[in-house]
């Protein structure tokens, strides 16, 4: 594991600063870097297994440092737009991701599935672009940061509700 380490660290010091300097962003260069050297790549990593529970563990934090930056009187000042906005993004784009895939053939349980889980988007990829481009606190960006919780939010009770279907 501490090779695969060696290389995921190595990879993003290069591919990162690179992707900054060309005015991509560092998501981007970390996803470059991934491609880069994983198992389609130059399979310069093989264990992706072993990788996948390191990554979801660093998904666990990520998410707890959020929690950790988000006041509970921010939440309530945006409380209209993390319920409103954001289940009507989830909710419409949702639906329309579903009706597609009933109408592409896909059994509803299938295409209910697919559908919610193309409308969620990545709350780290899109926070740290905002981030970077100092947006977080212009009007596009809270409404940005509203959407992303309650998708976060969102996630729990449909993944509770998943064996029903």
């Amino acid at each position: 594991m501490l090779k695969e380490i060696a290389l995921f660290l190595a990879a993003a010091v290069i591919a990162v600063p690179l992707f900054k300097r060309l005015g991509l962003g560092a998501v981007l260069g970390y996803l470059f870097a991934g491609l880069l050297i994983g198992p389609s790549g130059l399979g310069l990593i093989e264990g992706v297994e072993r990788v996948l529970h390191v990554s979801e563990f660093g998904v666990v934090l990520l998410m707890f440092v959020i929690g950790l930056e988000l006041q509970i009187s921010r939440l309530w000042r945006l409380r209209a737009h993390v319920f409103g906005l954001g289940g009507a993004q989830v909710l419409l784009t949702a639906a329309a991701l579903t009706g597609c895939a009933i109408a592409l053939g896909l059994p509803s349980d299938a295409a209910i599935v697919a559908g919610f889980a193309l409308a969620m988007s990545s709350t780290a990829f899109v926070l740290q672009m905002l981030a970077e481009r100092k947006e977080l606190a212009d009007h596009h960006g809270r409404a940005a940061f509203s959407i992303l919780l309650f998708q976060d939010i969102a996630v729990i009770p449909f993944l509770a509700l998943l064996p029903l279907l």
